[in-house]
């Protein structure tokens, strides 16, 4: 017997893709159910309120925060009868909240979002969030998280905390949820986890992306598959070699490295060193020269001096990444890093931010310009003031660049199509379609 009869439930998501994965999963199971599920959403006939949150950094904490507050209130209100919060905020912070925030009627971790079911559905049965999808993106793109946790316990981050260790998902139980998802219509899938190159350790003995990349591209209508989050020290060289060889997967890789002055990547705790880093660049640009790198910079981190800042410029500068992210350092409570005297000023990061940025946005710029006049293969994400607008093979969505497409022919939202790049500006590239 289900505790709240026919009431609408609103998913409401804070923070990463991966968050993401954890609520469509939710919301799959609780219209299966027979609940009625939005995400999201302003729907006021949503009574019940499910919070995700995100404990990550300060901002996006503090985002996490606000939006409880602002449920909570509506709760007092007597705007929803139900409010719940899950995810990594109420992970570590749940005591704390529990105090703070007493209006919310309960609060879960990341590992017992499942909970959440079980409290809706009643009943003795104990349920799992499973592969099914109740799916929130556009119909043609869609997120995979191969792994849960981390292992590697860099300094500055507090995911292991959070998250736990690593946990790699079966292979067959991966390649199982992305044949559902191109079932509904995805053709992109995006893998994700805190470590892709990690995968497999645990259950196979060994790094098994490659593995798993070998069954995903067997599979009828996936067009394309998306590597997010590599880590760079061990990397598996293997997985080049299959996306060399296989069209099907983008000749793309978000792949964090934060810094290449080796000083602070040891205190980072990124077990590589600049040059084994400049070395694993090479090996990319060398096996495959189009590949698109993706990647992030940390600044101000403790102890950073102004040489050690301009080595990271330069680094930078000489490099010329496709994409690239700056964070100014920020403490995390409970880590290694968090121990450290955070000894450089908030406008001294800034600075250092912004320098980085003004000189990636020339090199995007100066890459994109050097694409004009070439034929590429896009997909359709939108119409939007009447321009279609589209994705490369070297950009992920919501992240990266967009093509906008002038077309007098009406392109379908989902299909690809060969365009060709009549100017840039920035990170956005201007293209026409005839047919």
């Amino acid at each position: 017997m289900r505790y709240f009869i026919k009431e609408k439930v609103n998913v409401v998501t804070m923070g990463c893709s991966k968050n993401l994965v954890d609520s469509e999963k939710l919301l799959a199971k609780l219209s299966d159910a027979g609940y009625d599920v939005v995400f999201d959403s302003d729907d006021t006939d949503a009574k019940i309120v499910i919070i995700n949150t995100c404990g990550f950094i300060a901002d996006a904490k503090e985002e996490s925060l606000d939006t409880i507050l602002e449920f909570a209130n509506a709760k007092e209100n007597g705007l929803i009868n139900k409010l719940f919060v899950v995810g990594c905020l109420s992970e570590r912070y749940k005591k704390d909240l529990e105090q703070e925030i007493p209006d919310v009627d309960q609060y879960f971790g990341v590992n017992d979002i499942a909970e959440v079911v079980d409290l809706l559905v009643g009943g003795d049965t104990k349920h799992e969030l499973g592969i099914e999808r109740f799916q929130t993106t556009p119909k043609h793109y869609s997120y995979l998280k191969i792994s849960e946790g981390c292992n590697w316990r860099c300094s500055y981050c507090a995911i292991p905390l959070i998250r736990g260790p690593h946990v790699s998902q079966p292979i067959e139980k991966l390649v199982a949820e992305a044949i559902l998802l191109v079932e509904k219509g995805v053709k992109e899938i995006m893998l994700i986890a805190q470590d892709l190159t990690y995968y497999g350790l645990d259950l196979y003995s060994k790094r098994a992306l490659g593995d798993l990349l070998k069954e995903l591209v067997k599979i009828d209508g996936l067009e394309w598959i998306r590597l997010h989050y590599a880590y760079p020290a061990f990397f598996p060289k293997d997985v080049i070699e299959i996306m060399k060889n296989e069209p099907k997967i983008c000749k793309y890789l978000d792949i964090p490295f934060q810094h290449i002055n080796t000083e602070i990547l040891d205190s980072m705790k990124r077990h590589i060193s600049s040059d084994e880093t400049k070395d694993l660049i090479s090996f990319f640009r060398e096996s495959i020269p189009e590949m698109a790198l993706r990647t992030t910079m940390i600044v101000g981190y403790p102890g950073e001096s102004e040489e050690q800042f301009q080595e990271l410029k330069e680094f930078v500068r000489q490099t010329r990444f496709e994409r690239l992210g700056v964070f100014a350092y920020c403490s995390e409570e409970d880590t290694v890093a968090g121990a450290l005297e955070d000894d450089i000023s908030e406008e001294e990061k800034e600075r250092r931010v912004e320098e980085i940025m003004m000189l990636q946005n020339d090199i995007a710029d100066l890459r994109n310009q050097e694409r004009v006049g070439s034929t590429i293969r896009v997909i359709i994400d939108r119409y939007e003031n009447e321009m279609f607008v589209g994705r490369s093979q070297f950009d992920s969505p919501e992240v990266d660049g967009e093509v906008i497409i002038d077309s007098e022919l009406d392109l379908q939202e989902g299909e690809f199509y060969d365009v060709l790049i009549t100017s840039a500006e920035g990170y956005d590239i201007f293209a026409t379609y005839k047919s």
